[in-house]
């Protein structure tokens, strides 16, 4: 059964916060129906199983697909957030050092890694990094994320591979909010590890993606049998990893689309900035990915931003998602020298397969008038 792509999201509002998650795409919804006739366990010899156990290797093969990988460099997890831990304490025996703009699940899975910094626009400080590697008394494991979840800032994430290679470190990469939105190559980046999520590409919650370079071993993340090469027990989720086969498929066939974002994106910062000199774009001076735009509006809560947009029937968010509901500032744009004020002033517009014309037409509509409203507050 096909579903309506676009037309329910006209009817309960516009949805521009592609970035916390993109709407199921009906394709992978069609192809998760077809395998809810699949009964066998993946790991079950008989027929069934191997049935079962076909559909996941034929999943692994298109995820790996897109990141230029071999399908048996690719671990399912549950989530890029499960990813992202794996990869940050698999090495137990190497120091972490992370750019201080990374995603919450890779700060949090190591509190007491060392960060290097970013300049104003939100791009990795690749002097801070060389001095702190070579500075360092044991081997590191590096992680920076190629593109910001909150900005869309692109990272250079190759020139961090071979700096770090030269200070014998691994390297690893979250590329969750990439995937799908830029060409990615395991091999061109030169990292290690690469973390990926299925949600974010419109294939659904609840699996993600850790790809390990030929070779890497990583500690077992959960231990108990032996699926997942024996580094993460329990029977697949054989539904989700369908999905994620098939949005992988999808993302890799539009990445032509995905780029063609940018001039809406485009479109609705220049008439933003028109509209309302006061509002800044952050990262707009680095190279960012086509679907993000990151709008401060000094004096405003990013909170309160939301939900007036939210009873104005457009969805945006304030930051991460995986942050939600803790009123503080956005360490990103901390990160990037703002203050606190600043830092809590901004909101993230993130577009993505079910976005058009419209879409950011009534964005405008919303967000001009409350922008105009709050103006003589800022003085």
């Amino acid at each position: 059964m096909t579903s309506p792509p676009v037309a329910p999201f006209r009817r309960t509002g516009v949805y521009l916060d592609h970035n916390a998650t993109a709407p199921l795409k009906p394709e992978v919804k069609a192809a998760m129906g077809q395998a809810m006739d699949l009964v066998g366990n993946p790991s079950s010899v008989h027929a069934f199983g191997r049935s079962a156990r076909r559909a996941v290797e034929e999943a692994r093969a298109a995820v790996a697909a897109l990141v230029g990988a071999k399908p048996a460099q690719v671990l399912f997890t549950g989530s890029g957030t499960e990813a992202n831990n794996f990869a940050l304490r698999g090495f137990p025996g190497r120091r972490p050092l992370t750019s201080a703009i990374e995603h919450e699940s890779v700060l949090a899975a190591q509190p007491e890694a060392e960060r290097f910094g970013v300049d104003r626009d939100g791009v990795a400080d690749l002097d801070d990094l060389e001095r702190r590697l070579a500075a360092a008394d044991h081997p590191a494991l590096v992680s920076l994320m190629l593109v910001n979840n909150e900005t869309g800032v692109i990272q250079p994430v190759a020139d961090v591979a071979r700096i770090a290679r030269a200070h014998g470190a691994l390297v690893h990469c979250d590329a969750v909010q990439a995937a799908g939105r830029m060409p990615l190559s395991l091999r061109d980046l030169g990292v290690d590890l690469m973390t990926l999520s299925a949600h974010k590409l419109g294939g659904p919650t609840g699996v993600g993606a850790l790809i390990l370079a030929e070779g890497l071993e990583p500690d077992a993340l959960i231990r108990g049998g032996g699926q997942e090469r024996r580094k993460r027990a329990g029977t697949e989720n054989l539904l989700g990893i369908v999905g994620f086969g098939a949005a992988a498929r999808l993302a890799l066939d539009g990445l032509a689309d995905a780029a063609g974002l940018a001039s809406l994106r485009d479109r609705m910062e220049r008439e933003a900035l028109a509209a309302t000199p006061h509002v800044r774009v952050m990262g707009a001076g680095a190279a960012r990915v086509a679907n993000t735009s990151c709008l401060m509006l000094a004096g405003l809560p990013g909170e309160t931003q939301v939900m007036t947009l939210d009873l104005a029937g457009v969805a945006v968010s304030a930051g991460s998602a995986c942050s939600s509901g803790k009123v503080k500032p956005s360490h990103v744009l901390a990160a990037m020298g703002e203050d606190d004020r600043s830092a809590a002033s901004a909101i993230r517009i993130s577009l993505g397969w079910t976005s058009d014309d419209e879409a950011v037409d009534r964005f405008l509509t919303a967000w001009t008038a409350m922008a105009r409203r709050s103006a003589p507050a800022d003085g």
